[in-house]
């Protein structure tokens, strides 16, 4: 350690991967002290939760990106330029060698909210300070901290409009800050590994279609951002249940990962109006903004009931009489279930990593309500293949849908996937483009198959049951014993 210098801080990077609105590098940047920025891989310590193969694939190039945007930030100072340092294992002895090896007196991080992790760093913060260092950390990932909205009997929100309306009080008012124009790394060499070396890519290269698909990083996060606004928002309310549009704005990813905060999004829109002047914006905004705070109130759901993590928020549907048919659940996984709609969500899970919103309740429905499946493992599944899989909003999304948690969709909700697919999908774009070996029946039939006429599939070479499956489950059936046994166990309650 060199004495000449002042001691250096710790820049605790987690998935705050991104230069511009980041609190604790702000803080960094403007305090007198070099700056060592640190990433630590430590899976293990995120419970039964580990970070999925899709995730893993986005976490590497999203960790690349801020390597190189660390570089270019520093190109202005005169210090020898230090890289984005990587350690492996428990949080806390990494951090505590990086301290020794180095002598930091500061450590700084975002804040991270799921269960386990919360605890985590708790720990990590008491150690630390207990040891003589100093220990700052902030709020980046989420508009307001979980615990700051309550209900008027001062409780945790288990419904949606109403935890809405009253973080509408709540909107933070000040602009998200922008990138420092200038970091001072440290001049001390420190022992790195390489984001390579943490072995994120799977041997089986299966994410190859998924980067056809995605750049990570801050720079593609804010292209897309960009993009949305010019080309999207102003429809987005008509638009976004529309798979074969570009009617979303393809930002889950770069929020999961912070490369893009909330508060960027909600300014962005908010100015993009107000220079608009018009007030044309005002149901796309409104619309999208309600997904922002879906993504708040996700969290302030998991944080607030932590047990929902792996459980019902609903006890009771621990004793639901679930199904188990392991052919039900890979024909549901591979996408061959027969409903045209729910193959092709399922396919563009695997192709890329993403299903479209709309999809994805059509095929969490059917997978609960139609195949009367345990939601925890359509839970895992789209946690191991989504590459925005996010904690809170994987949990909420799959209890709404199931009726077990918070919001959740009445009983009597089952997503018709024939119906569904005529009516956001009506020409069959979306369904021909992932599922092209039935691509050739009109209209009429490409929702329904098995009532084409056996001369029509003959002449287009479809063999139901052989080039494409016959459904796994007839729809009227399982509607009925969906209807019938929520209806028995709510009644038993």
């Amino acid at each position: 350690m060199n004495n000449d210098f002042p001691p250096p801080m710790i820049l605790w990077f987690r998935r705050d991967l991104r230069l511009a609105d980041n609190p604790a590098l702000c803080f960094a940047c403007e305090q007198n002290q070099p700056i060592i920025p640190v990433y630590v891989w430590s899976p293990e310590e995120d419970g039964v939760w580990q970070i999925g193969e899709a995730s893993r694939w986005w976490l590497h190039q999203s960790l690349e990106q801020l390597n190189k945007s660390l570089f270019i930030l520093a190109q202005g100072s005169q210090q020898s330029l230090t890289p984005l340092i990587i350690r492996l294992g428990d949080s806390l002895v990494a951090l505590s060698k990086l301290i020794a090896e180095t002598g930091a007196s500061t450590v700084c991080w975002n804040r991270l909210y799921e269960p386990v992790i919360y605890e985590r760093d708790r720990l990590v913060e008491r150690k630390l300070r207990s040891n003589g260092v100093l220990v700052k950390t902030f709020k980046a990932g989420l508009l307001y901290e979980p615990w700051a909205i309550k209900t008027k009997s001062n409780i945790p929100f288990k419904v949606f409009t109403p935890f809405w309306k009253k973080s509408l009080q709540f909107v933070p008012s000040l602009p998200p800050r922008p990138r420092p124009s200038q970091i001072q790394l440290s001049h001390q060499k420190v022992q790195s590994l390489t984001v390579k070396s943490l072995e994120l890519l799977s041997d089986i290269n299966w994410y190859s279609n998924i980067q056809k698909y995605w750049q990570p990083g801050e720079v593609a996060a804010k292209q897309k951002l960009d993009i949305f606004l010019d080309s999207t928002l102003l429809a987005y309310d008509e638009n976004r249940d529309f798979p074969d549009q570009t009617g979303t704005s393809l930002l889950s990813a770069y929020l999961h990962f912070g490369e893009i905060s909330p508060k960027q999004i909600w300014h962005a829109i908010m100015q993009k109006e107000r220079k608009g002047g018009t007030g044309d914006l005002s149901t796309g905004k409104s619309a999208y903004l309600r997904q922002i705070s879906w993504r708040e109130f996700a969290h302030h759901v998991l944080f607030n009931f932590p047990y929902t993590e792996t459980r019902p928020l609903d006890f009771e549907f621990l004793e639901f009489p679930w199904q188990h048919d392991k052919n039900m659940l890979r024909s549901w996984q591979e996408g061959r279930t027969g409903y045209p709609i729910v193959d092709a969500g399922m396919r563009q899970l695997w192709q890329m990593g993403w299903i479209h919103n709309r999809v994805r309740m059509v095929v969490a429905s059917f997978f609960v309500k139609h195949l009367q499946l345990h939601w925890k493992y359509g839970a895992e599944w789209f946690w191991g293949t989504l590459v925005d899989a996010d904690l809170a909003n994987n949990t909420l999304g799959w209890q709404w849908v199931t009726e077990c948690g918070a919001s959740g969709a009445p009983y009597y909700r089952i997503f018709n996937p024939i119906l569904q697919g005529t009516k956001f999908d009506a020409n069959g774009n979306y369904i021909r483009q992932y599922v092209p070996e039935i691509a050739q029946l009109p209209n009429e039939y490409i929702h329904q198959p098995w009532l084409a006429p056996s001369t029509l599939l003959t002449n287009l070479g479809i063999k139901l049951g052989r080039t494409y499956p016959e459904p796994i489950i007839e729809h009227n059936f399982a509607r009925e014993r969906a209807l019938r046994v929520y209806k028995h166990f709510r009644n038993r309650r």
